[in-house]
C-alpha cells in the first residue's frame, strides 16, 4: 500500500497539517501543511517540502535561506490526518531568524526565543517587509502606523496607494531620480500593506510575473477573461 494513500486526503481537503519537531531535542519548531505532492517529495528526498497557503505553491524548506530540514522520522496520527515530522534542522526554522516559530508567550507577550540569524538577505527585503507588516496587524494602532492602516477604514488605506502613485508619477515627470526612489519605496510599502490586508503574499505577484515571461503584452492581455 502506498504510504501516501494512508492519509485521509478528502477529510482534510487536500492539505495535511504537519507538526515539525527537532529530532534531537524534541522541541516543536513549526506547523505547516503538505499536499500530496509535497508529501511524496518529502518521502523520496528526505528533505522537508510543504505547501504554502499564502504563496499557493509547493516549497522546499530552506529554498531561499538554506535552512533545510533533513527528515529523520515521519509519524502519522491515529486519525490518519496529521503528521509529525522529526528533523535535523540546519540553521533556524522560523523566517524571523528564531530557532522555533513558537517564540511569543501568549499571556504576557514576552519573547521566549531571540533572533539568532539575520534572514533579511536570505529572504529579500520585499518578503521580509511583507512578513513584518503581517506581524503588525495586531499591534496597537496608536503606536504602529502599519497597524493603523490595517485596522482603519479600507478607503483610507487605499487612498494612500493612490497618493503615493501620484507622487511617484510626478517624480518621474520631473526626472527627479532621488525622489523617484523615495516615492517608489513608499508606493511599494503601501501596496504591500494592501496585499497583507487580504493575505496575499508578494510571492504570488512574482509567480504571475514569471508566468508572463515569453508572452507579449498583447498576448497576455488577450489571455485574460473578458468582462
Amino acid at each position: 500500500m502506498n504510504n501516501v494513500n494512508k492519509i485521509d486526503w478528502k477529510k482534510i481537503e487536500g492539505l495535511l497539517p504537519v507538526i515539525t519537531q527537532d529530532a534531537t531535542t524534541n522541541e516543536v519548531l513549526m506547523l505547516a501543511y503538505m499536499n500530496k505532492e509535497a508529501l511524496e517529495l518529502t518521502l523520496s528526498s528526505k528533505q522537508a517540502h510543504y505547501f504554502s497557503r499564502s504563496k499557493q505553491r509547493l516549497w522546499k524548506k530552506g529554498e531561499s535561506s538554506g535552512h533545510i530540514q533533513t527528515v529523520k522520522d515521519i509519524l502519522i496520527d491515529c486519525d490518519n490526518d496529521t503528521l509529525l515530522l522529526k528533523v535535523e534542522q540546519t540553521g533556524v526554522a522560523c523566517h524571523t531568524g528564531r530557532k522555533s516559530c513558537f517564540f511569543t508567550d501568549l499571556e504576557n507577550n514576552q519573547e521566549v526565543h531571540k533572533v539568532e540569524v539575520d534572514t533579511t538577505l536570505a529572504y529579500g527585503v520585499i518578503d521580509t517587509l511583507y512578513h513584518t507588516i503581517c506581524e503588525r496587524k495586531h499591534d496597537d494602532p496608536q503606536k504602529s502606523y502599519t497597524a493603523k492602516l490595517l485596522t482603519g477604514k479600507q478607503n483610507s488605506m487605499l487612498k494612500k496607494i493612490v497618493e503615493e502613485a501620484g507622487e511617484f508619477t510626478f517624480a518621474v515627470k520631473d526626472d527627479d531620480k532621488e525622489e523617484m526612489i523615495y516615492e517608489g519605496a513608499d508606493l511599494v510599502y503601501h501596496c504591500l500593506v494592501a496585499l497583507a490586508s487580504k493575505n496575499i503574499s508578494p510571492d504570488q505577484i512574482k509567480q504571475e510575473l514569471a508566468r508572463r515571461f515569453g508572452l507579449s503584452g498583447i498576448e497576455e492581455k488577450n489571455s485574460r477573461p473578458q468582462e
